[in-house]
């Protein structure tokens, strides 16, 4: 199904199906004719040498220093040469194609002042798999993701590196091997399609989607905890949080509760604790707190994919160029950087669950670190220690980024986002998290092994995933196998996708 940009309506799932999926996209009609109107009055302008930003003066420091009508000609072209000054590996292909995505709807407004061809390729390239090469690091996050998406305008020049149908080749081979003409770039051009914090935003969009996603296992894995070690429910029942107020923690006492549902731990059979212990009754308040710091920022981020990112914004309507900061990216690093530390959070919760299955002074009997033979054998005793030390490199990655400011430009440019440092590290912070909540998957599914009893329809879903791909743990083995399959287990959303099937989203 083909999605229409239109400056207006890109979400998050949107933006997942263009950038993994390869969904089509096309341009609204009435966005070209804005696009196109806007082109007219800027032609206009420039004709009547009105001093404009960027598009007959330099950038940054050099903004005071007008070009003449021959520079202007050729001034885009140098632009992009300067600021493709990035370092590093090539950024994933679906974060590319996702930042492309959020720059053509960026264009949609007909604010931007670049020709329609530019747009128009950027579409081309999305829908016939022409991917830009572009490095990992270089951006600050102000002035827009300057240096990545440089790398993306060098393809309009025929210039650069890009991956096609599987290759790794220069810029010009590719485009005319998907048969996409070379648009080249004249006045404002270039800028048009740099000066926006889109790659930023576009990796926080992909990162809001897998978040939420993981939040969901991590409700999962709790619920298999809980049974396994004999959780009393009350804490669970919604009208705790219905009085509190937050509207995450309602969402995950309903998720955790419809994972036990029809549970003999719901039933009265079994004798539970008056009270247990934190890690255990303040789940949903916990994971409650970061679907609502995660739902915020992907609030803000949604702003961002349909708003104006750029410098100079030009209004038809009004004949007037305003020159201002709407690249600046602090509006997303920042409700990102909390997004980053509650994913943490939970991952210390998570943590603090695995250490009561497996010390016998709070596993309500279960084998010491859950293994039949213990002394002989060490069981998942060194599990926790792989899961520490994921989360202590989580804990110094949520450090927030949106402070961490370096004045460039010799004082132009005297505060940045450094919203692109926010984005990397919240993929590292995942890839964390997602082997944090594989280990207690994969205790709980052990635990869960020595219980006597009928655990709830998700639990026994879940637990029957993790067998499909980790076994029992009946004597030692080296764990390290076990630790990465869990891992790209819970990346896969597999667990996530049965346990919805069998009974009901958790969203």
């Amino acid at each position: 199904m083909t999605i229409l940009l239109d400056g207006s309506n890109l979400d998050v799932e949107k933006l997942v199906r263009i950038a993994r999926h390869g969904e089509r996209v096309e341009l609204h009609p009435k966005a070209l004719e804005q696009i196109q109107v806007c082109r007219t009055m800027l032609e206009e302008k420039i004709s009547a040498h009105e001093i404009m930003y960027g598009v007959n003066t330099g950038i940054g420091e050099f903004s005071e220093v007008v070009l003449d009508d021959e520079q202007v000609k050729q001034f885009q072209r140098y632009l992009i040469y300067n600021h493709a000054a990035g370092i590093g590996e090539p950024v994933p292909v679906e974060q590319v194609r996702a930042a492309m995505a959020g720059r053509i709807n960026v264009h949609a407004h007909g604010n931007s002042g670049c020709r329609p061809e530019i747009t128009l390729t950027l579409v081309e390239m999305l829908n016939k798999g022409v991917t830009p090469v572009v490095c990992q690091k270089g951006s600050v996050g102000a002035c827009g993701d300057l240096a990545p998406m440089s790398q993306i305008a060098l393809l309009m020049m025929g210039e650069g590196e890009a991956f096609y149908q599987g290759e790794r080749l220069p810029g010009r081979v590719a485009m005319e091997r998907a048969y996409i003409a070379i648009p080249g770039l004249e006045a404002r051009d270039g800028l048009a399609t740099i000066n926006g914090s889109n790659l930023l935003t576009a990796m926080s969009a992909l990162h809001i989607y897998d978040m939420n996603r993981w939040l969901m296992q991590a409700e999962i894995a709790c619920a298999m905890t809980l049974e396994a070690l004999y959780a009393n429910m009350k804490p669970y029942d919604v009208r705790v949080h219905q009085v509190r107020g937050f509207a995450g923690a309602v969402r995950s006492s309903q998720a955790i509760l419809k994972c036990i549902a029809g549970s003999d731990l719901v039933t009265g059979k079994m004798k539970v604790k008056v009270q247990d212990a934190y890690s255990m009754r303040s789940t949903p308040q916990v994971i409650g707190a970061a679907h609502d710091a995660i739902a915020y920022a992907r609030s803000q981020v949604e702003i961002e994919l349909n708003g104006v990112g750029d410098n100079p914004i030009f209004l038809p309507k009004y004949r007037l160029t305003l020159t201002g900061a709407n690249f600046q990216g602090s509006p997303v690093s920042l409700p990102m950087d909390m997004a980053g530390a509650a994913i943490t959070m939970v991952c210390v919760l998570s943590e603090r669950r695995f250490n009561r299955l497996t010390n016998p002074a709070l596993s309500i009997g279960l084998p010491p670190f859950l293994t039949k033979d213990a002394g002989m054998m060490s069981g998942m005793m060194l599990s926790q220690y792989t899961a520490d030390m994921l989360i202590v490199e989580q804990r110094i990655l949520s450090a927030p980024a949106s402070i961490q400011s370096i004045p460039a430009a010799a004082d132009q440019e005297d505060f940045v986002s450094m919203g692109m440092n926010t984005a990397i590290k919240n993929g590292q912070i995942l890839d964390n998290a997602c082997g944090v909540l594989g280990i207690e998957f994969m205790g709980a599914a052990q635990a869960l092994d020595f219980r006597p009893f009928t655990p709830g329809a998700g639990v026994q879903t879940a637990h029957q995933v993790i067998r499909k791909h980790v076994a029992h743990l009946d004597e030692d083995r080296p764990l390290h196998i076990d630790h990465n399959k869990m891992k790209e287990l819970v990346k896969s959303g597999e667990i996530l996708e049965a346990v919805e099937a069998a009974v009901g989203s958790l969203g």
